[in-house]
C-alpha cells in the first residue's frame, strides 16, 4: 500500500514499523509531528516530556530494558539534551535508540540554523539523512537495525522541507522485534551503565573502535550508492540537497549518502576517482566537503554554494552558473503572474491573545523585560515593544537575575510560558530564589503549548496520547520553590494585571505574577468570541486601542473633527471580545456589538 506522508508522518510510520515501543519528545516546529502522528499508533507508548534532556533520559531508560524507543526534538532542542546523548553514546544500548534531531535551515522557526550532524560527529554516533519521505520512514528502521548491531545510538538527521514535504511512502508491517527478550531482567551491567570515572575510561576505547567499525560499513551501507552518469562531474550529496542537485545537474555523477557520519572513504575515494570535478553539495556547515578535503580529495563546495540558509533548485542552478557548471541559458522560463500589490502580514499576537494585556502594561511601565521561546515572543514587536533580549528555551529568568546582580539600575521583569516555564524555568527561578534578586517573573499561562500548535504540557490535565492527568499547578510550585510573593491573575484583567505589577516591582525580594487565560484559538477560549464595536459618536481618535497592537482593530477613513485623528474601526471577523481595548479606552467608546 502507497501513501502520501509527510516526513515527519514518515519517520513515525517508520518507528512504529521497527516496533518501537516508547518514544518521548518536546515539541519544537519542525519536528513536533513526529509523536503527534506516533501516538496515534496501537502499541505504542508516546509522550510529551518537560524538555528534551528529559526526554532522551525516558528514551535511553526504555532502550536499556530492552525496548526499541525514540526520542524526537529540533536542532537546538539537542543542545538541553547533549549530556544525556554524550552518556548514551558512551555506555551503549540494549535495544535500538534512534534521536532524531530536525534541523531548521533559514530560521523558519528558531533562533539559530546549527548543524547537529557536527553533534554526531562529536558524540561518535552514527547519523543517517533522507532524501525524501520514502527515505524517512526506511532509513528510521535502518537505524534502529544499525543502534543494536553497533550497540549505539543513533542520530536520523531531518531539515525542514523533510519533515514537512510530502511525497509517496510504501507502507510495511509491524514487526515486533525479539531482541533483546521480552520478559527479561533489567541489566546488572556497572561496568558498561554505570560512568563512573574508572568505568568510562573502559568504554572510551570501546567507542572509538565502534565508530571505525560503523565505517567499514558505511562503505556497503545500501543508502551509500553511486549513480553513473556524466563522468565531467560527480557531486557527493545527501538529504534534501540531493532532490535539488538531482533537479539541476540531471546528467552528472552522483554519491548519494543516507549515512552523513562516519562517511564512506573508500567509496568516496572511488567515486572521486572516477569523474572529472568533484563538488559537494550539502545544506549549512561544509560538514561532507571538509572530510572529502581531509581524504586528500580536490573538492568545491561552499565556495560555489552558500553557507547559509537553506538550498532550493534556483538557489543551486543561479550558483552552478556564476561558477561556470552550467551555461547562462540554463534557467528554466518561469511564468511572471501579475499579483498586484499583496498586504503585508508581520508576525503579531493572535486577536483575543491573552498574553497582549500584559505586555501593554510592561510597555506602558518602561521596565526591561527578558523574553523567552514561544509564541509570546512577539510581544518584541510593535506597538506593544516590550521585549528586550530572547535567547533559548528558559533563558529569561536567568538572564534578569544576571542582570541584577551586575547592578542594573532598573528593575526587570522576565516573561516566561506555561510549558517553557516546566522545561527549563524552574531552575532558574529556584537559582534566583537562592541567589537572591529581586526579579520579577511573569509565568503566562495560556493552559497549552501555543507556539508548536496545541500541545499538552504538565499544566493541562491530559497527556499526548489523551490520558487524563495531575494537572501541576503553579502558585503551590512556585510557593514551594521558596516565593513569598505569588499572585494569580485572569490575563485580561489589564487593570489587575498593571497594579500587580507596580507592586512587585517595589519588592525587594523575588515574585511571580500568573497570568492565566485558555489561547484565544483553545475551545475553551472561542466561547467567549463576542466581537466588540466603536461607538462613532464617542471615538475621538485617541489612539491607545491602536497601542496594543491587535489585528482586530484598524484606523477607519474618518477622522475626529476636533484632533483631525482616524478614528477607531473593529474588524467583528476578527474580533474575539477579549476587551482588552474598551478597558483602556478612557471615552467608553467601545462595547459589544447588539448592547
Amino acid at each position: 500500500m502507497i501513501q502520501l506522508l509527510s516526513g515527519d508522518e514518515a519517520v513515525a510510520r517508520g518507528a512504529w514499523e521497527a516496533g518501537v515501543t516508547v518514544a518521548s519528545a518536546y515539541p519544537g516546529t519542525p519536528s513536533t509531528e513526529i509523536l503527534e502522528t506516533l501516538a496515534r499508533f496501537p502499541n505504542v507508548y508516546a509522550e510529551w516530556a518537560t524538555n528534551e534532556k528529559v526526554a532522551v533520559d525516558v528514551a535511553i531508560g526504555a532502550a536499556y530494558a530492552g525496548k526499541r524507543s525514540l526520542a524526537a526534538m529540533k536542532h537546538v532542542g539537542l543542545n538541553v539534551a547533549a549530556d544525556s546523548l554524550m552518556y548514551a553514546a558512551m555506555t551503549g544500548i540494549e535495544a535500538g535508540l534512534v534521536i532524531v534531531s530536525a534541523d531548521d535551515p533559514a530560521m523558519h522557526s528558531s533562533q539559530n540554523e546549527q548543524d547537529n550532524r557536527t553533534l554526531a560527529r562529536f558524540a561518535r554516533i552514527p547519523c543517517l539523512e533522507p532524501t525524501d519521505s520514502q527515505e524517512a520512514k526506511d532509513l528510521t528502521i535502518a537505524a534502529f537495525g544499525l543502534s543494536e548491531r553497533f550497540d549505539t545510538p543513533v542520530m536520523l538527521r531531518l531539515t525542514t522541507r523533510i519533515c514537512h514535504s510530502t511525497s509517496a511512502v510504501e507502507l510495511g508491517d509491524r514487526i515486533e522485534h525479539s531482541l533483546p527478550p521480552a520478559a527479561r531482567q533489567f541489566p546488572r551491567n556497572p561496568a558498561k551503565y554505570v560512568m563512573v570515572p574508572g568505568n568510562a575510561v573502559k568504554r572510551h576505547p570501546i567507542i572509538e573502535q565502534r565508530i571505525i567499525d560503523i565505517a567499514k560499513f558505511a562503505e556497503t551501507f545500501p543508502y551509500n550508492r553511486i549513480e553513473n552518469g556524466d563522468k565531467s562531474l560527480g557531486i557527493i550529496t545527501g538529504g534534501v540537497a540531493y532532490q535539488y542537485a538531482r533537479e539541476v545537474f540531471p546528467k552528472a555523477s552522483f554519491l548519494h549518502l543516507g549515512m552523513t557520519w562516519p562517511l564512506p572513504q573508500e567509496l568516496i575515494q572511488r567515486f572521486a576517482a572516477s569523474v572529472d570535478r568533484v563538488i559537494v553539495i550539502e545544506e549549512l556547515d561544509p560538514f561532507i566537503e571538509e572530510a572529502v578535503r581531509l581524504m586528500g580529495i580536490s573538492a568545491d563546495g561552499k565556495n560555489i554554494f552558500p553557507l547559509i540558509g537553506e538550498l532550493d533548485p534556483g538557489v543551486v542552478r543561479d550558483c552552478a552558473i556564476k561558477a561556470g557548471l552550467l551555461p547562462e541559458d540554463s534557467r528554466p522560463q518561469r511564468v511572471q503572474v501579475e499579483t498586484g500589490a499583496l498586504p503585508s502580514r508581520p508576525p503579531v499576537l493572535c486577536p483575543g491573545c491573552p498574553h497582549r494585556s500584559t505586555f501593554y502594561v510592561l510597555n506602558k511601565l518602561k521596565v526591561p523585560v527578558n523574553g523567552d521561546i514561544g509564541c509570546y515572543t512577539l510581544g518584541l514587536v510593535p506597538p506593544l515593544s516590550a521585549i528586550h533580549t530572547c535567547g533559548c528555551m528558559g533563558a529569561s529568568i536567568g538572564v534578569a537575575h544576571g542582570a541584577m546582580k551586575a547592578g542594573s539600575s532598573e528593575r526587570h521583569v522576565a516573561v516566561i510560558g506555561d510549558s517553557t516555564f516546566f522545561h527549563t524555568g524552574i531552575p532558574a527561578l529556584i537559582n534566583v530564589v537562592y541567589n537572591q534578586s529581586p526579579v520579577v517573573t511573569v509565568i503566562m499561562d495560556n493552559r497549552i503549548t501555543g507556539m508548536t500548535g496545541h500541545q499538552e504540557n504538565p499544566a493541562t490535565g491530559r497527556t499526548l496520547q489523551g490520558k487524563e492527568t495531575t494537572e501541576v499547578e503553579f502558585e503551590p510550585l512556585v510557593r514551594a520553590i521558596g516565593i513569598k510573593h505569588v499572585k494569580t491573575v485572569e490575563a485580561f484583567r489589564v487593570e489587575e494585571v498593571e497594579k500587580t505589577l507596580k507592586e512587585f516591582l517595589q519588592l525587594d525580594e523575588p515574585s511571580v505574577l500568573i497570568t492565566r487565560e485558555p489561547c484565544a484559538l483553545l475551545p475553551e477560549g472561542r466561547k467567549r468570541w463576542v466581537p466588540l464595536e466603536v461607538i462613532n459618536e464617542k471615538c475621538n481618535g485617541c489612539s491607545l486601542c491602536f497601542r496594543i497592537g491587535c489585528p482586530a482593530i484598524l484606523k477607519s477613513d474618518e477622522l475626529d473633527e476636533r484632533y483631525q485623528r482616524p478614528k477607531a474601526l473593529i474588524d467583528s471577523g476578527l474580533c474575539t471580545g477579549c476587551e482588552i481595548c474598551a478597558q483602556i479606552c478612557p471615552r467608553d467608546a467601545i462595547t459589544f456589538r447588539n448592547q
